[in-house]
């Protein structure tokens, strides 16, 4: 049995958007309760995470943001006091409140914390049960219910901090990881793998042909075998030539063909499947080193299905 770390934080579950907003707090309820059900929680070495350091965040993002993201939770404390609104909307289906600073620094620092525990040979690979997501915060830039960029963050932290030359990304969210590749593009240091359903959000994003990319983009309603097929002809030949040290993962289930987020076709062997294939290459080429951040997901019960088949791949159980 492969030793897997599962990072998470209690903060992650303070921070929301308001009633009604598919990104909510249940979502980690919901894949705990799966985990102590199947009795898959057993297997797995569960650690709180710890705030990354803004120096760190400032590897994928800019310092001006950074100091952007934390005055608003100052701006909204004020807010507060003067009996004003709990929420500051950054973009219409994104918001932060008071909590969101705090969740957002310990979503970076569980895939930092990861990091490290797998560069150490603590575990073999890591899933982070975390949130806000990321992969749609860019650069310089929040949305899409993301704030900090936690898979770059983590990727470019292996990179630096760790000295790593190579470190690929893989994403299989319905939406494109904008945020992502915004920054990594032109990386070569940072192959960036991915699927999402194409025409969808981000709508009006300019896509860019950068050669560190392997984008797939596919039409609502494609199915998962049309999707294995993809993976074996695109990503894993990119993969064995680019020989990576570590992979991350972006790991949203809103392809579920239950998600009503998407229009995608995904079940849960999918996810199993395309976890196995990112294993091979992990143990190949990585010493098998993969963490693993929670992105998409909405449906509750296809949520916690997809990320307990994702997860016992990555156990070995």
């Amino acid at each position: 049995m492969t030793m897997t770390g599962y990072f998470t934080h209690p903060s992650c579950r303070k921070h929301e958007m308001g009633p009604g907003h598919p990104e909510c707090p249940e979502r980690l309820d919901a894949i705990d309760d799966r985990l102590l059900i199947s009795g898959l929680d057993v297997a797995l070495d569960r650690r709180e995470a710890t705030a990354a350091a803004t120096s760190d965040i400032e590897l994928a993002h800019g310092r001006m943001y950074v100091a952007a993201i934390r005055g608003l939770n100052a701006e909204l404390k004020e807010e507060i006091d003067a009996g004003g609104p709990t929420h500051l909307q950054i973009d219409p289906d994104t918001s932060v409140n008071i909590h969101t600073w705090t969740a957002a620094l310990n979503a970076a620092g569980a895939a930092i914390d990861a990091t490290d525990a797998v560069m150490a040979g603590e575990m073999e690979n890591a899933f982070c049960a975390v949130r806000p997501p990321g992969h749609h915060a860019c650069r310089e830039k929040a949305g899409g219910f993301c704030f900090f960029n936690n898979v770059a963050i983590a990727a470019k932290y292996a990179l630096e901090r760790h000295n790593l030359r190579r470190v690929a990304i893989i994403d299989f969210d319905v939406h494109h990881g904008n945020g992502t590749e915004d920054i990594v593009k032109g990386d070569d240091r940072i192959l960036m793998c991915s699927f999402y359903q194409h025409p969808f959000y981000p709508l009006n994003w300019d896509f860019s042909n950068a050669s560190n990319l392997c984008n797939l983009p596919v039409p609502a309603y494609t199915k998962g075998g049309d999707i294995r097929e993809m993976i074996e002809a695109m990503w894993i030949p990119r993969l064995e030539e680019f020989k990576p040290e570590m992979i991350f993962i972006s790991a949203g289930f809103d392809a579920h063909r239950e998600d009503d987020m998407g229009q995608l076709g995904l079940v849960e062997n999918d996810y199993a499947w395309m976890t196995s294939r990112i294993k091979d290459v992990a143990r190949r080429h990585a010493k098998g080193r993969i963490v693993s951040c929670l992105e998409g997901g909405y449906v509750m019960s296809a949520l916690s299905r997809s990320v307990e088949a994702h997860i016992r791949v990555l156990a070995d159980v």
